[in-house]
């Protein structure tokens, strides 16, 4: 099972790598807040270029980008968002298949199938092995009625892996057995997001996840941390935060 915490800048990959993890994934809403930003393609694509630049720069390892919805309004335009990510040295990415527009859902099935089966021939054009993670946003959006939402997201991940993506994430904060389920169901690797429950990844295995990530929270973690300390120097004129695990 592939383990893919999820960094924000140059400084939290390095820290990452040199822990021993052998990829490395971005998290949109921890690279938006860096910058200063809400998530939600509030940054620009060059924005996210620079920074996925700084991150590559400074690892080894390889490293899979999310970017969100792809930072275009047509195949065409999110088509040269991925040649500029590819350019940076990222050999993965995730992307969404709902809309960034306040009020917008999903998109259409056939768009998105569209898209992957282009993105898939982009990579084979350039002749790299490029890793598209297709997430379904089904249950995180809460579309439709919920006894509805397994079948919309197997219906959603099975045409995206036939269409050429490589792993698909349902993502949401979901119930062992629905991860189970989607297991059994879909005919390909599956991403969970994990880190918000008391799941460990021994469980996330047995269960057959292919890949788990961490989203933002491992960003939030850190920023509760700087929280705490900022927290006793203020109220207490203590540094023991501070100097905590130094």
């Amino acid at each position: 099972m592939l383990v893919l915490p999820n960094v924000w800048d140059a400084a939290s990959a390095q820290v990452i790598e040199q822990v021993g993890f052998q990829a490395i994934a971005t998290t949109s809403s921890g690279v938006a807040a860096a910058l200063g930003y809400e998530d939600g393609q509030h940054i620009t694509r060059e924005m996210l270029v620079e920074v996925l630049a700084r991150i590559t720069r400074v690892v080894n390892c390889p490293v899979t980008a999310d970017i969100e919805a792809g930072f275009g309004n047509s195949i065409a335009e999110v088509l040269q968002t991925v040649r500029a990510v590819i350019a940076t040295g990222v050999v993965g990415i995730n992307i969404e298949d709902s809309r960034k527009q306040p009020g917008s859902g999903l998109v259409d099935i056939s768009y998105q199938v569209e898209l992957l089966a282009a993105l898939r021939e982009l990579a084979a054009e350039l002749d790299i092995p490029f890793v598209i993670n297709a997430r379904v946003d089904v249950f995180l959006l809460k579309i439709g009625e919920p006894e509805s939402r397994f079948e919309q997201a197997v219906q959603r991940a099975n045409a995206y892996l036939q269409a050429g993506a490589d792993c698909v994430y349902p993502i949401a904060h979901l119930e062992h057995d629905t991860i189970a389920r989607l297991v059994e169901a879909i005919h390909g690797p599956i991403n969970i997001m994990a880190g918000c429950s008391g799941t460990t990844l021994a469980e996330f295995e047995r269960l057959g996840v292919a890949r788990v990530s961490l989203a933002g929270s491992l960003m939030r973690s850190m920023l509760a941390h700087v929280r705490a300390v900022a927290v006793d120097i203020l109220e207490h004129g203590s540094f023991e935060k501070l100097n905590a695990g130094l």
